[in-house]
């Protein structure tokens, strides 16, 4: 094994081309030095400077040990720093899925912030729904996520931020004879065909649209079922029902489509970061990113 003691005495050698300036670089005296460097090269098995009575060179042995040494050096003296750094959660991976709605809305700064304050942080994002998060958990693939449910409907067994709670809005093909109204009346579209989520990717919310139905004596005559509200939009667009989305979708602007709010209190839809407790430090500076542009 080489002593990094030992390939620090290699490269002062090697810079100064001569032992005594070389040990007296190294608060050292010369005769200790000369016999560290031939402890290296014999256990190297080949002469490292080629010595004459008025001058030291480098040999080509010594020529190819140097900048493996200059790496393995620069490398032990930023060990410290990387761990202390890793340690505070400056420097390490994380890995992020997150729902289609949290898209349109403060997502895409709260990442490119996020990059510019933690460039040593791998970030991975995944576009995931709430399913395949909880999956991805469970798996170890996954360390933290954006979802989507009701309130007080949020995974059990994680710690949580909540980012927002907005009111369900109408997606309306501008063809509908509401697409002109203010507010609609929930009697006048709760017989229309209807555009939904899968149960499974939002059963929260699923179930809340649901019992909204059950309380205004209708049940949901669901015609298609999509997993990503752009392509629930899209439908819409289509003219194949109409659709229930957060108001923060109102930022997708598709042709053919308009949004519209309840003229009576709508379910209501909240947007939470979830993460393990024992998560690691990266993701807690990550949740405190995100806590600190929420309050702004």
């Amino acid at each position: 094994m080489i002593e990094l003691r030992t390939l620090r005495q290699f490269l002062a050698v090697a810079e100064e081309l001569h032992f005594g300036r070389a040990a007296e670089r190294l608060h050292m005296t010369q005769p200790p030095l000369t016999q560290a460097i031939q402890k290296l090269e014999a256990s190297l098995g080949a002469a490292l400077f080629e010595r004459t009575s008025r001058s030291v060179a480098l040999s080509p042995a010594g020529q190819a040990l140097l900048p493996l040494a200059l790496a393995l050096l620069k490398q032990a003296d930023a060990l410290a720093a990387t761990v202390q750094a890793a340690a505070r959660g400056g420097r390490g991976r994380l890995r992020l899925g997150f729902v289609s709605t949290v898209g349109y809305g403060e997502l895409p700064r709260w990442l490119r912030l996020f990059r510019e304050d933690f460039a040593d942080i791998e970030l991975s994002l995944r576009e995931a729904t709430l399913d395949v998060q909880l999956r991805e958990f469970a798996q170890g693939e996954l360390d933290a996520g954006f979802i989507i449910h009701t309130p007080g409907a949020h995974p059990a067994g994680f710690e949580r931020l909540k980012i927002s709670s907005e009111a369900m809005l109408l997606a309306l093909s501008a063809d509908d004879v509401l697409a002109g109204s203010a507010k609609v009346d929930a009697a006048a579209v709760l017989g229309q065909p209807l555009v939904i989520f899968p149960r499974e990717i939002a059963p929260s919310l699923f179930d809340a649209l649901l019992v909204f139905y059950r309380q205004h004596g209708r049940e949901p005559n669901i015609v298609q079922e999509a997993i990503q509200m752009q392509t629930i939009v899209n439908l819409v667009s289509a003219g194949i029902g109409l659709a229930w989305v957060p108001a923060s979708v109102m930022a997708f602007q598709r042709a053919g489509v308009v949004y519209k709010p309840l003229a009576e209190a709508a379910p209501v839809c909240e947007t939470s970061l979830i993460w393990r407790a024992d998560a690691a430090p990266t993701v807690l500076r990550f949740v405190e990113h995100v806590e600190r542009l929420l309050v702004r």
